[in-house]
């Protein structure tokens, strides 16, 4: 069957709706958002960041810009790069190139969509493919990659919209930590309009307690958001390697659900953190961006493919900064995101607890939520 087609934000895109959830699909550059879950109920939650400027006619440097919005799927993951005689532009061709609709199909409880594109800077074919199961409020997101050869970053760059009516009121929360690392180059050039607030380079145990640009005060809390009003800052996690999925988790504390994320860390080791707050001035941001990238990736931070795939500091930690392909080999990713409603008073998840078919998140006071979710799927690409 066609999905509908309808021009969302400036951006032709598909949609594909299940029981639950309901989701749009970019053409150019296979952004996903609106995402409307809970689609069905009187106050339906739509987690999404769309960016400002769809419609304005502004001229935009980078190709990835222009759907920028939503959860997207980069290889090469990061800034622009040069690398073995080839220039990649930011976040790479699937995150900016026009995809190829496949099959769009109903069976029992599950609805899904299929694209396809041909990668011609990084040659191979990438086939996207997204479910939704009834009864779930989840995205269930898989991409297989074949007739690649070499080593390259990449990852998935969900983005979040943040209630800037609310400071602090965002609680994000993560599972395990085995390092914990500021940007290792500067995010902000105030020449050219950007500001940083995050020191440069520097380690931490605790998303609470991050180092800061200045004397005083030293450290700042990185797990409650917006903050730090007029600051663009990038900061990285490198889950550690266990048996279940690693996890991310944002508590919407003023609006009464959480979101999250679940990744296999042994392809994705790193979660990046895009904290946006009104700190880039250049067009087409013009000060006005409030979100925050929750970005699970195998990748050296934002630096590009060449710092990805050169020596750097999380390889002498002994994690990977980039996926090995060979052509004979398809290479298959993972990765699921949704939300839960959660009772007032909730706070922050401390941990999650999975059993077959079900997460429950269990937050710092004691309060449990479970929901229905096939995190199997993230080991065995199955639904």
């Amino acid at each position: 069957m066609e999905p509908t087609v309808k021009v969302i934000a400036d951006q032709p895109s598909w949609v594909v709706a299940g029981k639950d959830v309901e989701l749009a699909v970019t053409q150019l550059g296979g952004h996903l958002a609106p995402v409307k879950f809970y689609r069905a109920s009187r106050r339906p939650i739509q987690p999404y960041f769309i960016s400002p400027w769809h419609g304005e006619g502004l001229k935009i440097p980078d190709p990835v810009l222009v759907p920028l919005r939503g959860d997207f799927f980069c290889m090469p993951f990061g800034a622009p790069s040069e690398y073995r005689g080839q220039t990649h532009h930011t976040h790479g061709e699937p995150a900016a190139g026009k995809w190829q609709f496949v099959s769009a199909e109903r069976e029992g409880k599950v609805a899904s969509l299929q694209l396809r594109m041909r990668t011609r800077k990084v040659p191979g074919r990438i086939t996207k493919r997204l479910f939704l199961i009834d009864g779930h409020q989840v995205v269930y997101d898989q991409h297989v990659l074949e007739g690649f050869s070499g080593s390259y970053s990449l990852g998935h760059h969900a983005t979040l919209a943040l209630p800037e009516d609310h400071p602090g009121s965002v609680l994000v929360s993560t599972s395990p930590l085995r390092l914990g690392m500021t940007n290792p180059v500067p995010t902000g050039e105030p020449a050219e309009g950007r500001y940083q607030a995050l020191a440069t380079g520097k380690r931490f145990k605790s998303l609470s307690r991050v180092p800061l640009a200045w004397a005083e005060p030293k450290y700042g809390d990185c797990s409650a958001f917006p903050t730090r009003k007029g600051f663009t800052d990038l900061l990285g996690l490198v889950n550690k390697v266990e048996p279940a999925p690693a996890w991310t988790a944002a508590v919407y504390t003023s609006e009464g659900f959480l979101w999250f994320s679940m990744k296999d860390p042994a392809v994705l080791p790193m979660t990046l953190f895009w904290i946006s707050n009104h700190g880039r001035h250049s067009a087409p941001w013009n000060g006005r961006n409030c979100c925050l990238g929750l970005e699970d990736i195998c990748g050296f931070f934002a630096c590009g493919q060449a710092a990805s795939a050169r020596a750097n500091v999380l390889k002498r930690h002994g994690v990977a900064t980039t996926v090995k392909f060979s052509p004979a080999r398809p290479v298959t990713v993972n990765y699921l995101h949704g939300v839960v409603r959660v009772p007032t008073g909730f706070g922050r998840v401390r941990t999650v607890q999975l059993a077959p078919g079900k997460a429950t998140f269990i937050s710092t006071n004691g309060k449990r939520v479970s929901t229905p979710v096939r995190h199997e799927f993230l080991l065995t690409g199955e639904i």
